[in-house]
């Protein structure tokens, strides 16, 4: 990622409008977590990437709660029973079939779930079995390659061939959310934090949750920047015990409201 973004080859994300159509019936958020690994790519040398941890359960996560029995579930469904509920209705009536569709997913979490609109297009995906990561970005500068805002790490969710796909967390390079950790158990305020490469940014932090129409809590807006840099700031938000939340952390403003973002998913203390 250079200047507030990473450049990739340009995709299209013709189905949005559908989509953001019928995220009323469902609603929900994804995380970074903390494992770092080196990955490396033709002329890039190695890239430091902050990884959606599985590692990150509670003692208050049950496993019927979590995805493949380690993932946080963020967005669109807030456990099993729900998407048994998808399951049935899709079978008898071919309801919201988008749930099969990884980039759809990926683009409606982003653009109904957190509300960036500019970030309109898938850039780049991988899907090997049961899991995906799916770039999404912003359009290029003077029609260039897009930029991309994140790498967003989606995973099946339930059983049988038409289990549909749940957004776990985000894989981050120059701009990550590290604390609380991935699946931590947090109660209000929450000191949330992690790194960030660039100049001038302006980050917000929000707190959401699957069935809340708006924020939980807000901050804005932390000054950071420089050569991965440590940022931080302390939310106040308001959620049931037991609740999974989504903290999404945003930064933006040279090329567009939001060029960057990074998420993690944690739990209300009981």
């Amino acid at each position: 990622m250079t200047g507030g973004v990473t450049n990739g080859r340009a995709g299209r994300a013709r189905w949005a409008p559908a989509v953001l159509a019928a995220l009323g019936l469902l609603a929900g958020a994804c995380g970074s977590g903390p494992e770092t690994v080196q990955q490396s790519g033709p002329g890039t040398g190695a890239v430091t990437v902050r990884q959606s941890s599985p590692a990150a359960t509670t003692s208050t996560s049950s496993a019927g709660s979590l995805v493949a029995g380690r993932y946080q579930p963020l967005w669109p469904f807030a456990d099993e029973e729900q998407v048994r509920e998808w399951q049935e209705s899709y079978r008898s009536g071919g309801h919201q079939p988008w749930h099969l569709d990884a980039e759809r997913t990926a683009l409606s979490f982003t653009q109904g779930f957190l509300g960036f609109t500019d970030v309109d297009r898938v850039v780049k995906r991988t899907v090997t079995g049961a899991d995906a990561r799916v770039s999404v970005g912003i359009r290029g500068e003077g029609g260039g390659r897009p930029g991309i805002a994140a790498v967003i790490h989606l995973v099946r969710f339930g059983t049988g061939p038409d289990a549909p796909w749940e957004v776990v967390g985000t894989d981050d390079t120059t701009f990550s959310l590290t604390t609380p950790r991935y699946g931590a158990v947090v109660s209000s305020p929450v000191k949330v934090g992690g790194r960030i490469t660039g100049v001038d940014e302006s980050i917000r932090v929000r707190v959401r949750a699957t069935g809340s129409a708006g924020p939980l809590g807000e901050r804005c807006c932390v000054s950071a920047g420089g050569d991965d840099a440590p940022w931080s700031a302390t939310v106040t938000f308001r959620a049931a015990p037991g609740r999974t939340l989504t903290l999404v952390a945003s930064t933006g403003g040279h090329v567009a409201e939001v060029e960057r973002f990074t998420v993690t998913g944690v739990r209300v203390a009981q």
